[in-house]
């Protein structure tokens, strides 16, 4: 009989266990930068104050049942209690602090982790142009004349300030490891600043849905110390092949499982060159223009 007491307190603390039991697993958790620590921390306070209100509730619900099942015939029974005050103002007042708790986190934090705000203001960042196409990422490095596809490399503990956009349809750009997922719009610049805190080989995705090839649209974020940085840049300087205008439109043709590839000169100006042509008003056909007029 003791050990049916604990059973309404046990049962909710092992059904935790058993679906939290793979946490270990989610990248998300594994943050690698100032960004995705900040991100995880913000989580975790937010799941924690929302389990002020969960986790009572689950216990009540297997403590009453049991307590006042009908084959329990010692519970009191009080059929014309209809009201406490008690219960009326922990009933209002706890969600009202816990949303206002999560307001004021959700305010500040929102603030603070803006995307377009530099990492460390003053120190200079790794410029890193990111474009998104069918179905593969194209990095440009123009502070070194150098381009990849469906490869990121940078040095570790260096503010990295991306460009991003998409030559497609709308998609996302996201590190997990390294925090804030951010959309690639066609026509239009986004800007996100991120940092790797220690070198390592981390999973890059889109997250937005793009069509049949959006399975295999990822890429490896490499994180490698300064030299080694350095030592890759002259290396893919020493690639075959130049991004300019005609060798983007081959890229632009849709493919899944594209290889990586280097390129070690790139046309200047091609990040604006990708804006603008995506930004342009659609050609109108002479037919079209008078069926406008027409009408």
């Amino acid at each position: 009989m003791g050990s049916k007491r604990y059973l309404p307190i046990c049962l909710p603390v092992l059904t935790a266990a058993f679906f939290l039991g793979g946490c270990a697993e989610i990248v998300l958790f594994q943050p690698r930068g100032p960004v995705g620590a900040s991100e995880r921390t913000l989580i975790i306070v937010a799941l924690l104050l929302m389990a002020i209100v969960v986790i009572p509730v689950f216990i009540m619900t297997f403590r009453f049942s049991r307590k006042y099942r009908a084959s329990n015939t010692n519970a009191p029974y009080a059929p014309r209690w209809s009201y406490s005050a008690t219960i009326d103002a922990i009933v209002w007042l706890v969600p009202v602090c816990i949303i206002m708790a999560l307001g004021y986190l959700s305010w500040t934090r929102t603030h603070s982790l803006d995307p377009h705000k530099p990492i460390e203001p003053g120190v200079r960042p790794v410029i890193i142009e990111a474009v998104s196409l069918d179905w593969k990422w194209l990095f440009i490095y123009p502070q070194y004349d150098i381009a990849a596809v469906n490869r990121l490399v940078f040095p570790a503990n260096v503010p990295l300030s991306f460009r991003i956009t998409s030559d497609t349809v709308l998609t996302s750009f996201f590190i997990p490891q390294l925090g804030s997922q951010i959309y690639a719009m066609t026509g239009k610049q986004t800007l996100l600043h991120l940092m790797a805190d220690r070198p390592g080989v981390y999973d890059g995705h889109n997250q937005q849905f793009s069509g049949a090839g959006y399975p295999e649209m990822h890429f490896k974020a490499i994180a490698v110390p300064g030299q080694e940085f350095d030592a890759w840049v002259q290396k893919t300087r020493q690639a075959q092949g130049r991004l300019d205008p005609a060798r983007f439109r081959e890229l632009e043709k849709p493919t899944m499982g594209y290889p990586v590839t280097y390129f070690s000169s790139v046309e200047h100006g091609m990040f604006d060159y990708v804006l603008e042509k995506n930004s342009r008003p659609p050609a109108v056909g002479p037919d079209r223009a008078r069926t406008d007029k027409g009408s």
